[in-house]
């Protein structure tokens, strides 16, 4: 029998990840019976992307009891601007509903404990996307852990950068603000942080951290002059920034490729009240675009992350260190990228050091699909269930979307008050 599904918040993510797989992939299985979005042009855009959903009822926040009253769904996939998360959530849960949340699954801590109480008095269950275990160079790395390659892990050492294409669109949107996405550190570290609690079955303890503003906000480097509501597509000063002069000519833009910002390229009149294209140097900017932390965890393993969100290229490098040896894996490629291995193009590997031993290649599998090949099989996982012949949970729930996220809130936390945060409410 096919679940009935609805959609909460018709983002660019929703259109892109969740909306054309219930037509195309799943249809056996899947229906799509409401779309709810506080601006109602979204439902257009909707129609014009996925031309499918032309029939679907569109509903209003406000009309959140209607909608459940008139489509009866089964589960809520939950994908709008990142603080409407815990409101849907809560009520879906309420009403004995299956959620599907899009990372992060809440901004705060406090309202991921809210959503953990509710679920235990629930018959719905919580999925959180965390996409990134699905790669196969991940998938790699906690098989190996799991086999006692590195015997038990001591240290992580995990560096991100996000190249200046990408890490800009995070300052052009509602992201830049904490109230709307909880700050970096948890609207997109949350998938690095739900990766390392999942590769060495970890639970967090203390986080301590630094950060700063250094690319974006008014006092950045690159601002041609302190004015605030300028916007990238009319922008009288769009000559002299060197963001905007990166990425277009006087007479053409360049065309970037990127599985993240695709769907921005949507119709210039795409949202009713708001625009994607905000000025990266607004003063309003409340969020840190570099940041550093330490984790300690309750199994005593130590992680020491970086993040920066305007650099030349994009990906990671990750290591494990363990009683026994070593295991390294990095990643590169984005907009700005030229000459780096990407996962899109080109088979990843880990390197395995053993203690006493020489040096071991191992490849991951090539996939395709949105990042590094996750997406895909994180869509069967939700649509099809969970596959019964993996050795090994994969799909995240409600308590990893909350360490996760308790990490990237303790991250800004830690910077603003210059604490170790301690988080005991993981104990299960």
């Amino acid at each position: 029998m096919k679940k009935r599904y609805a959609v909460c918040g018709v983002s660019g993510r929703a259109l892109a990840m969740w909306i054309p797989p219930i037509y195309k992939k799943f249809s056996k299985e899947a229906e799509l019976v409401a779309l709810l979005d506080s601006d109602p042009l979204r439902f257009e855009v909707a129609n014009k992307v996925v031309p499918e959903t032309s029939g679907v009822p569109g509903y209003l926040p406000e009309e959140f009891d209607k909608m459940l009253k008139e489509t009866r769904p089964d589960v809520l996939i939950v994908a709008g601007v990142d603080v409407t998360h815990a409101r849907y959530i809560l009520k879906g849960l309420e009403n004995n509903l299956d959620i599907v949340a899009e990372k992060p699954m809440t901004t705060n801590w406090e309202d991921a404990l809210k959503i953990r109480e509710a679920e235990k008095h629930s018959k719905g269950k919580v999925i959180c996307t965390f996409n990134y275990r699905y790669t196969p160079v991940t998938r790699l790395l906690r098989e190996m852990l799991l086999e006692k390659k590195v015997g038990k892990v001591t240290n992580i050492d995990l560096t991100w950068y996000i190249d200046i294409h990408h890490g800009a669109s995070y300052f052009n949107r509602w992201n830049r603000m904490r109230e709307n996405s909880g700050s970096l550190s948890i609207h997109k570290s949350s998938h690095h942080f739900d990766l390392i609690n999942w590769l060495i079955d970890g639970i967090p303890e203390t986080v301590h951290a630094m950060g700063a503003l250094n690319f974006y906000g008014p006092d950045a480097p690159f601002n041609p002059s302190k004015k605030d509501g300028r916007h990238c597509k009319s922008c009288a000063e769009a000559d002299r920034c060197a963001y905007h002069r990166r990425w277009n000519s006087r007479s053409t833009s360049a065309e970037i490729q990127d599985d993240h910002l695709s769907t921005m390229a949507l119709a210039d009149n795409c949202y009713t009240n708001y625009s994607p294209d905000m000025c990266i140097f607004d003063s309003e900017i409340n969020i840190f675009d570099t940041f550093i932390a330490n984790v300690k965890y309750t199994n005593g393993v130590l992680l020491n992350y970086s993040a920066n969100f305007s650099t030349p290229y994009e990906g990671y490098r990750l290591a494990i260190n363990g009683t026994h040896g070593r295991i390294e894996t990095e990643c590169w490629g984005g907009a700005g990228a030229t000459g780096f291995p990407s996962p899109a193009s080109e088979q990843q590997y880990v390197d395995y050091f053993p203690i006493f031993g020489s040096k071991q290649r191992l490849w991951a599998v090539k996939a395709s699909g949105g990042h590094g090949g996750g997406d895909p099989l994180i869509q069967e996982d939700v649509f099809l269930g969970v596959d019964p012949l993996r050795p090994y949970k994969i799909l995240a729930d409600s308590f990893d979307g909350l360490a996760a996220i308790a990490i990237g809130d303790a991250i800004f936390k830690s910077i603003k008050s210059g604490e170790i945060i301690h988080l005991p409410l993981f104990l299960r």
